[in-house]
């Protein structure tokens, strides 16, 4: 695979979630042994970027090494080859419990099940829904907002020209229009996970990683100032705020959890 089409997958599964460069979803019911000579076990939580980190290595090489040609490229439980001359590790046999061992009674003589001594459980709790969304107004100053943990905080003072439209892929986050000159700052402390232009429709694009669970992007930009792999505070400067096609200075803004888009004013402080 070329290194150019590699870096875009990558990005792409970073940014889509629950994938190779995103966050690897639990979908696997080995226990999560640990990894032979070589390979990495991948974990709830791990990401492309962060494993080949860990192992003083390139992520785009990496990525190369392990074939990561699908958005479906790793789950939790799965193994990733770090060294590439580490032996396929054998597969292990798993023991034969003694029910399994023991032959299946036929239909015919098979027992009924009885009457269980123990009442059935009861549904899980649903979650809390989401803080509702507040009506636009004026963005307020260096105020923090506190949902799900983390300390959220507008990324530019302005105007928010458009607002967030669950369903519409052309309204995925905010448009908030701004003055020439503006600085991006981080919405909440975090780790830059992506810094470049290779996402179509997003320009110069940063992606900051604030948990398991959430991403913050910043779109249009006009120049780059964070690098990936770079620790961010609250409030730390991230870019400079470019222009659309008719001169107006505006920031595309997204929050993205569990890579799935959701509406920003459910999180950033209230617009005054």
């Amino acid at each position: 695979m070329r290194v150019g089409h590699l870096i875009i997958y990558t990005v792409v599964l970073l940014w889509l979630g629950g994938c190779a460069g995103g966050f690897a979803p639990v979908d696997s019911r080995d226990a999560l042994e640990p990894a032979p000579p070589g390979f990495h076990r991948v974990r709830p939580g791990d990401t492309l970027y962060g494993i080949a980190r860990r192992y003083r290595t390139n992520w785009q090489q990496l990525a190369e090494l392990n074939a990561l040609r699908s958005p479906d490229a790793i789950y939790a439980g799965s193994l990733l080859r770090i060294d590439p001359d580490a032996p396929a590790p054998t597969p292990r046999r798993r023991p034969q419990t003694a029910a399994s061992a023991q032959p299946s009674a036929s239909p015919a003589t098979r027992p009924q099940p009885s009457t269980p001594s123990t009442p059935p459980s009861r549904p899980a709790t649903p979650a809390p829904p989401d803080p509702p969304a507040t009506a636009a107004g004026r963005i307020p100053g260096d105020v923090t907002r506190t949902v799900a943990n983390i300390q959220w905080r507008w990324p530019v003072e302005g105007t928010v020209r458009q607002t967030f439209r669950e369903g519409d892929r052309t309204r995925q986050g905010l448009r908030i229009e701004t003055s020439a000159g503006t600085m991006v700052r981080a919405a909440a402390a975090g780790s830059v996970v992506y810094s470049g232009s290779g996402l179509k429709g997003y320009g110069n694009l940063i992606i900051v990683k604030h948990s398991n669970d959430f991403l913050s992007a910043y779109g249009f930009n006009r120049r780059l100032i964070a690098t990936e792999g770079t620790e961010v505070s609250s409030g730390q400067v991230l870019a400079e705020v470019g222009e659309d096609a008719k001169g107006d200075y505006l920031l595309h803004f997204e929050i993205r959890r569990e890579g799935v888009a959701v509406d920003p004013l459910r999180y950033l402080p209230v617009l005054r």
